[in-house]
């Protein structure tokens, strides 16, 4: 996938969000299945032809390595949460689960020996669509994709975080699954016997 992996994964023993994580990943599985099922509904979509751009998706790639990925890297791990809206602890578990299980998030190259873009490409972009519900070429300047790619990494991001982690955080929860949400939310926001609502998120 990346070999900027390393330093990051071996730290995530101090990952002290590890509450955090789990609240997050039960409000992305549940905007994933709502995406997917908008996909599903309008799938006859007519596909529009594209003027080609030559774009340095290699270049793009190591940019947001360099913001983020490195020892030195432009920007600390405060700023990648602000901006992508998850822990980068939570970001490279996800990003390596879907690498291992489906070949559309693995790096590949096409039948001209073209690169193409990578995991945290694909990945990144979907995310900023589901995080700022912005246009699907918002992602053109910085990560150098399509509006047609990044609607593509979306659509199959929705349904392949389902499928790997649905059966966790789309079940019915438990008497201990609410407990630990009741003591999480209680703990981050100060509001005892809150399940589920993100409404208070921004109280002082």
């Amino acid at each position: 996938m990346n070999n900027f992996l390393g330093p990051i994964s071996s730290s995530s023993s101090d990952e002290d969000d590890f509450d955090d994580d789990e609240l997050i990943m039960h409000t992305l599985l549940s905007t994933t299945h709502d995406i997917v099922r908008q996909r599903d509904e309008s799938s006859n979509v007519e596909k529009k032809r594209r003027k080609s751009i030559n774009q340095d998706r290699i270049m793009a790639n190591e940019l947001f390595v360099r913001d983020y990925f490195t020892t030195d890297s432009l920007y600390d791990l405060s700023k990648f949460e602000y901006r992508v809206r998850i822990s980068i602890y939570l970001f490279v578990r996800i990003a390596r689960d879907l690498e291992n299980n489906y070949e559309f998030f693995q790096l590949r190259w096409d039948a001209r020996g073209k690169r193409g873009f990578t995991t945290f490409q694909k990945y990144t972009s979907a995310l900023r669509q589901l995080a700022y519900n912005i246009v699907a070429d918002a992602s053109d300047e910085y990560l150098k994709m399509s509006a047609r790619t990044v609607r593509e990494c979306t659509y199959l991001f929705c349904e392949y975080v389902i499928k790997l982690y649905g059966d966790i955080y789309l079940h019915n929860p438990t008497r201990s699954d609410v407990e630990q949400l009741y003591a999480a939310h209680q703990a981050k926001h100060g509001f005892p016997g809150m399940l589920g609502s993100l409404d208070c998120t921004h109280w002082v």
